[in-house]
């Protein structure tokens, strides 16, 4: 269908709401498949695999210490599992990027980058796998009733894929 001529000093006509609405769908929708596109030709490239096991072992660490400040935080401390969870994560979280960035991701020119622009991306990263971590830590002790610290092992290992594709899409990623 050809568009029509305007005429000079004719009103433009403005998509509705509607219309609008459904175009902010599109680009969200055009982005969320254009990650997941990344992540699955990610998957064919070995060096990604090697890099996978470099932030496993990396958080793997940090797993340890955030097993560790939670365990002191609630036992020594006799501190609440939420409170505790956000203290033993910011322990955690310094962990992860420092030993992250120059090691996991320095191939990718990590260590070349601003490192506190780094930090803050990493951070902003680490906050949603903390927001993934609450929400399975409430639901298992609050919800489910299981102890606190299996449940904290839980929550944490089901938060890491959030945390590597975050951290390798954007954190990470190449200027």
């Amino acid at each position: 269908m050809a568009a029509e001529p305007t005429t000079p000093g004719a009103p433009i006509e403005q998509p509705s709401a509607r219309a609008r609405a459904r175009d902010r769908w599109e680009a969200a929708a055009d982005r969320s498949w254009g990650v997941i596109r990344r992540v699955h030709l990610g998957t064919q490239q070995p060096a990604n695999w090697l890099q996978l096991f470099h932030f496993a072992v990396v958080g793997g660490t940090g797993y340890v210490v955030n097993l560790i400040v939670f365990s002191l935080l609630t036992k020594g401390a006799d501190l609440n599992h939420i409170v505790a969870a956000i203290g033993a994560f910011a322990v955690a979280v310094t962990n992860n990027f420092l030993l992250n960035r120059q090691w996991t991701f320095r191939r990718q020119g990590s260590t070349e980058a601003h490192a506190g622009f780094q930090a803050a991306r990493f951070f902003a990263v680490s906050l949603v796998g903390l927001a993934v971590n609450l929400g399975v830590l409430a639901l298992l002790v609050d919800g489910a009733g299981m102890s606190e610290l299996p449940a904290q092992a839980i929550a944490v290992a089901v938060a890491t894929p959030v945390n590597f594709i975050g951290n390798k899409l954007w954190t990470f990623t190449p200027r």
